[in-house]
This record gives structure tokens, sequence and C-alpha cells, in this order.
């Protein structure tokens, strides 16, 4: 049986892998700091925390924090913010999945896609928002 399981595991068979605790925790550093940043309308900060790619589509922080105020209410303006499971997506990202409720008492999941960077941090590559199941937008 565990000759099964292991084999089921190293063919990527049993599911997602979960990412390591020390993995999770930066990954999750990094959201909180961008969500604390945003809270504060602290653009510079919540601006640095995302990955090199969406700052060649949003060249400034001032343009970052106003597409996050119009298409990422519930993460710009929240009641409560709660990590959930992280998991690895490759050798170097993982998706970090929060429950949120927005400002209206609108529950969301938001999954978090990062990845490291060449000097091995974490930055935030996307984020994409799920309205809860029943709620109308």
């Amino acid at each position: 049986m565990r000759a099964w399981l292991a084999l089921l595991l190293i063919l990527g068979l049993a599911g997602p892998a979960l990412a390591d605790d020390g993995a999770r925790a930066a990954a999750r550093a990094v959201i909180a700091k961008q969500v604390e940043a945003l809270g504060r309308d602290d653009a510079p900060t919540a601006y640095a925390q995302a990955a090199p790619a969406i700052q060649e589509l949003f060249p400034n922080a001032d343009l970052f924090i106003g597409m996050v105020r119009n298409q990422y209410r519930p993460v710009y303006r929240h009641r409560s913010f709660v990590f959930g499971e992280g998991r690895d997506t490759g050798a170097a990202g993982m998706v970090q999945s929060v429950a949120i409720q927005d400002e209206y008492g609108v529950d969301w999941t938001a999954e978090y896609s990062l990845a490291r960077d060449a000097d091995g941090a974490w930055r935030i590559t996307g984020c994409r928002l799920i309205k809860a199941p029943g709620t109308s937008a």
C-alpha cells in the first residue's frame, strides 16, 4: 500500500502539491504587505509587490492602484481577509487562496498567483476573484 501511495505522489496523481511552510509564509507576507499598503493608499509599496510583468502593464504606481480600485474592489477595501491553502504550481510558482468579505458583506475567494524573482523574492503575478455562489454582482 505504501509503495502505491509513493508511486501516486511521484507521478503527481495524488492531487496538487501543497507549498512548504517557508514558501507559503513568504508568499503570504508579500500578499499581506500589498493588502496593508492598499488599505493605506500607499501605491508605491503595493506596486512593489507586483511582478515585473504586471509592472510592465501598469508602468507606475498610480496606474496600478487605480486598476486595483476599479477591478479588485473586494481586495482594495474589505471587512475580512483570511488566508487559505497555498499550493505549488511549478519550480518557482505557487497559488495562494484567500477568503475575503468585501465592504458590503459579500464573500469572495481570491486566488493569488506568485512567482519568485531572480533574487528569490516572491512577487504577485495575478489575482483571480471569484464571488461566492448565490450572490449577485
